[in-house]
């Protein structure tokens, strides 16, 4: 900078020194040229050569005055001086051209022009010793300079040989550091593609045209090649299968435009190897213009795609299975739902996913589940049944079976449950247990009123046979009482025997409709008015084949139970109605089969039957009323004539809103079967038939065999089968008729009349017994019986059966 400066300025001084030279130079040339101009105006002024040296002079001093103007102009104060100059030169030469005009011989004064030729010199020499000083002055700044120059050079030489030298030494510590930096970018590089080459996922650059610039040893060892120069320079689209290419080149494209994008998609190596691959691209700025590359991990998901489609077919399966199937983590929060449990709860899987199963599953908190989540935990497994609710509010009951599932660190993680519903095999199960409960009651039953039959068929036997004896009306009346109190001990014992589901009635064709009229018209005349009947009959009501007397007892019960349940009113409702069961509802109830029933619905809006007593209305001597006001055998005795017709009843009751009670008997195929009609006969007595009496009771044989000898029939008894049969075969051709009792110790009923058949194929057997099951008379119609009568029985019913069984199997 300083030689710089330096050097401008003696090129300013020269040209200042050249200038100053220039105008000295001018100067004295039209200080010249003037004197030649005076030396023309002093000569004749008619002398030719004299004007030539004067307008040669002239043009010179106008050239020369016209140069200083030139170089002075950029001077002010010389450019002033210069024209003070000109302006007398010029008035200098305007008074020798007045001269040339005048005469040869007039004279002139000289002074004025000597006068200002001395002015015009002086000022000349002024400028000119002027413009000398300043050409001296020039010449010793421009040596000043010079030699100023000549220093600073030196200095700059010496501070750029310091610089040169440090120049030196930094650019080779430069160089040496480029050296290591080119060294560790190096190592850096190696370490890098190291790395990368030792990442199991493949690693690859792609340009915008798709073809692949880099790749890693795993994308090369997935491609099935044998290095990545076979790879590098080609469309990475030839590998993928041609149903995923075309997803590929939009994502490709949406890279290349900035975005993040993934993919999963199936490719093929060299080799034919397909395998299932996942994608995850980022772009990555192109350095040779404005675009992006594409940047991808692409991971080997084969396995996972084998797995899933394995947990797709096993899911698949759960679906097809009926039971539920769900898994919970260790906070009780559902995380797999199948379609079983979607068709048990009526949950969607998408509705419960993420939510508590105690909060959705139960109405109410309970210990049974802190119970199972702690034992499945402690041992890993749990089963039990559970109440729980469905989407509708159902209550089901729940067989469930937990197992526990721990992560790789062996910690507990999630819990499978599989679920039954076991709601109707819960059902069927007390029905089962209601009904071998009532079976059992029932066997106790029908054995006390076959005691009490046989204590009480003697007595009813021996008043008949007292009538006949004593005429005194007194005795008759107490006849009459104890005979009366005989049938009702009989009648009692009967509705234990229809609750032990073995008595037989009369059976025939029964219209269900005339029954059911027969109950409104006692309702409507006897129950209080504040209970509001409704009857629902069809007209094309089936018919059933049973005992309508029986059938009425069932139905007069049931409107009794209902309006007892009603003590401040309500509303009765009786309906009936043809109904076709088909194997999903007969499944439903043990006693259910399929076919045509009618159902007889009674429902109250009475004060409804606890849940804990439901199971229980049926049993024998149970009831829910006052005491003395219920015997408890009402309804057991309703439901024991039920199943003898070969039907079953259903109940449903909520407290304070009511109870429904639905009776089905099965309907008759054949409304137009024949229905016999025994005929009584007057005259009873007989003709001296022989009866051969057989009873293990000796009170019954004596009594029976007192009756019939009364009515002229001779009589042979026996107390066991085996006395029967021996007296049979002894006296075979004189006994008409064997009156058998089926129950007996030893050999029974049915083992003796085969015995008595062998003997003799027509042997007429009348069988009689205190438990009168539907088993033993089909049994014994089966065997060739022909009548069959209950104890206790009246002596005019015998002897009505013996006249019948004489008469008409002669």
């Amino acid at each position: 900078m300083i030689l710089c400066s330096n050097t401008i300025n003696l090129k300013v001084n020269q040209r200042n020194l050249n200038h100053s030279h220039q105008v000295i130079i001018q100067l004295e040339r039209i200080l010249s040229a003037l004197k030649d101009v005076q030396i023309a105006d002093y000569g004749i002024p008619a002398d030719a050569d004299y004007l030539k040296s004067y307008v040669s002079a002239r043009q010179k001093i106008d050239i020369n005055i016209q140069l200083l103007k030139d170089l002075t102009e950029d001077n002010y104060q010389e450019q002033q001086q210069f024209l003070l100059i000109a302006q007398n030169i010029t008035n200098k030469i305007d008074l020798l051209r007045k001269e040339l005009y005048l005469s040869q011989d007039k004279t002139w004064d000289l002074s004025p022009k000597i006068t200002l030729t001395n002015e015009i010199t002086s000022l000349t020499k002024s400028i000119e010793s002027r413009e000398q000083n300043l050409l001296l002055n020039q010449i010793n700044r421009s040596q000043r300079s010079f030699e100023r120059a000549i220093a600073a050079f030196l200095i700059t030489g010496l501070i750029n040989f310091g610089l040169v030298t440090q120049m030196y030494y930094l650019l080779k510590g430069y160089i040496l550091r480029f050296k290591n930096i080119k060294i560790a970018l190096q190592q850096s590089e190696n370490r890098l593609r190291a790395i990368i080459d030792a990442e199991p996922e493949c690693i690859k650059l792609i340009d915008q045209n798709g073809i692949l610039l880099e790749i890693n040893a795993s994308g090369v060892a997935m491609m099935e090649v044998e290095n990545a120069d076979i790879l590098i320079g080609k469309l990475v689209y030839s590998a993928i299968m041609p149903e995923y290419q075309n997803a590929f080149k939009l994502m490709h494209e949406s890279v290349c435009r900035g975005n993040k994008e993934s993919l999963e998609f199936e490719m093929i190596g060299l080799k034919n190897t397909r395998r299932w691959m996942e994608t995850h691209a980022v772009p990555l700025p192109n350095e040779n213009n404005d675009g992006f590359l594409h940047l991808a991990i692409t991971r080997d998901i084969t396995q996972r795609k084998l797995a899933e489609q394995k947990l797709q077919e096993q899911a698949a399966l759960l679906d097809v299975v009926t039971n539920a199937i769900l898994v919970k983590d260790i906070d009780n929060r559902i995380l797999y739902w199948n379609k079983g449990a979607e068709n048990i709860y009526g949950w969607e899987a998408s509705e419960v996913h993420g939510k508590k199963a105690s909060r959705l599953l139960h109405k109410e908190y309970s210990s049974l589940q802190d119970d199972a989540l702690l034992s499945v935990i402690n041992t890993g497994k749990w089963q039990g049944e559970l109440h729980q609710v469905t989407k509708e509010g159902k209550d089901i009951i729940i067989e469930s079976r937990w197992t526990l599932l721990r992560d790789e660190k062996g910690k507990p993680k999630s819990i499978l449950a599989e679920n039954t519903e076991i709601t109707q095999k819960k059902q069927l199960e007390t029905q089962l247990l209601r009904t071998q409960r009532l079976e059992s009651i029932g066997t106790l039953a029908g054995g006390i009123a076959h005691d009490l039959n046989n204590v009480l068929a003697p007595i009813l036997m021996s008043v008949q046979l007292l009538e006949r004896k004593l005429q005194d009306s007194q005795h008759l009346r107490l006849l009459k009482t104890l005979e009366n109190n005989t049938q009702r001990g009989a009648s009692l014992i009967k509705q234990l025997l229809s609750f032990a589901r073995g008595i037989e009635g009369k059976r025939t064709l029964v219209q269900v409709k005339n029954l059911i009229a027969e109950i409104e018209q006692i309702v409507r005349e006897t129950f209080p008015k504040s209970i509001q009947l409704t009857v629902n009959i069809p007209q094309q009501l089936g018919y059933v084949w049973g005992d309508d007397t029986q059938l009425h007892q069932v139905l007069i019960n049931l409107v009794v139970n209902a309006r007892d349940a009603m003590p401040t009113g309500g509303k009765l409702e009786i309906a009936a109605a043809n109904l076709f069961i088909d194997q999903h509802h007969a499944q439903m109830n043990i006693d259910a089969k399929i076919g045509a029933y009618i159902v007889i619905t009674i429902a109250d809006t009475g004060i409804g039957i606890h849940p804990q007593v439901q199971e229980r209305i049926f049993e024998p001597f149970f009831t829910t009323k006052e005491q003395g006001k219920g015997t408890g055998l009402g309804l057991s005795t309703a439901l024991g004539i039920i199943k003898n017709h070969g039907g079953f009843v259903n109940v449903d009751s909520e407290l304070n809103k009511g109870t429904i009670v639905k009776v089905y008997l099965p309907i008759k195929p054949n409304p137009n079967t024949d229905i016999p009609h025994g005929d009584r006969c007057s005259n009873l007595n007989g003709s001296g038939e022989l009866i051969l009496v057989v009873d293990d009771e000796p009170a019954i044989c004596q009594i029976t065999q007192s009756s019939l000898e009364a009515y002229n029939y001779r009589v042979l008894t026996a107390s066991n089968g085996m006395e029967a049969v021996e007296i049979y075969a002894k006296y075979q051709r004189e006994i008409n008729v064997v009156l058998l009792d089926m129950m007996m110790p030893g050999m029974d009923g049915e083992t003796t009349i085969k015995m008595l058949k062998k003997i003799n194929p027509q042997v007429k057997i009348v069988a009689i017994s205190g438990l009168v099951l539907n088993s033993t008379i089909d049994q014994a119609s089966n065997q060739g019986v022909k009548a069959f009568m209950s104890k206790p029985c009246t002596g005019k019913e015998l002897l009505h059966t013996l006249v019948q069984v004489t008469r008409e199997f002669r």
